[in-house]
């Protein structure tokens, strides 16, 4: 089986209807760190609230402001609205690929730490790189979970699709597979969000279940331009063709 490690974005949806579920690597796990969002968000102290969800205005943070232990559900999947889940357009998927995707996507969340596509959340707002309190969420879901993803993914193929910062919540030991594009000869940042969407979407459509499979998808705007090995990373390197 194909496993896609994925990145989580700074907007989300609001609402959810989903129902409570064990996350990935349970929900005991994640308690302290959760528990600790929980209380900043009760003192009240426009400062801190600010601080920790990276805005200027105490207006912007309102929507943000719920129990995480009580509020509507989504699932991860869903709940995420950047490039990279706009890109995705995952509403606009068959059933057969919402759950490949649903299965087969791990994302890496500021709050939750790893979570799989299908796992339900509460809407939340942790700006990338700040501590919950004294947790830093990088160095304690590190320390947490990664003996159980390595356990998780050991039969799996994997395809990270992460920007570099989520390599901080989890170090692959085995072999893997990223992806660079070009465009010009030059390497994109901001459009990298929105082709790592494409090729999660075109992943999810084949059903893809290996890397050899991966290797054989032709995605529309992307060519191989050329492959690198360095001890266990596989990267590929796609030229922008449009």
């Amino acid at each position: 089986m194909l496993k896609i490690l994925f990145s989580p974005s700074e907007n989300k949806k609001n609402g959810g209807m989903e129902t409570k579920k064990e996350l990935f690597g349970s929900n005991d796990a994640r308690e302290g760190i959760l528990s600790e969002y929980n209380n900043i968000l009760k003192k009240r102290d426009k400062e801190s609230i600010k601080n920790l969800f990276g805005f200027k205005k105490f207006s912007d943070c309102l929507p943000y402001i719920n129990d995480v232990f009580d509020s509507p559900l989504m699932r991860a999947i869903e709940r995420y609205d950047g490039v990279a889940y706009d890109y995705l357009g995952f509403n606009s998927l068959d059933e057969k690929t919402k759950e490949y995707l649903k299965a087969n996507t791990i994302i890496f969340s500021n709050l939750y730490g790893p979570i799989l596509g299908g796992d339900t959340i509460a809407n939340y707002k942790v700006k990338q790189g700040n501590n919950i309190g004294e947790f830093a969420p990088d160095k304690f879901y590190r320390e947490r979970f990664s003996y159980q993803l390595d356990l998780y993914l050991r039969d799996s193929d994997i395809l990270d699709l992460r920007a570099g910062y989520y390599d901080k919540f989890y170090e692959l030991k085995k072999p893997y597979t990223t992806l660079k594009f070009l465009k010009d000869k030059k390497t994109v940042s901001h459009w990298a969000k929105a082709y790592r969407g494409l090729v999660l979407r075109a992943v999810a459509q084949e059903g893809i279940n290996s890397m050899k499979e991966f290797m054989a998808l032709e995605i529309e705007g992307l060519s191989v331009s050329e492959i690198r090995v360095v001890k266990n990373k596989t990267e590929i390197i796609y030229d922008i063709v449009n």
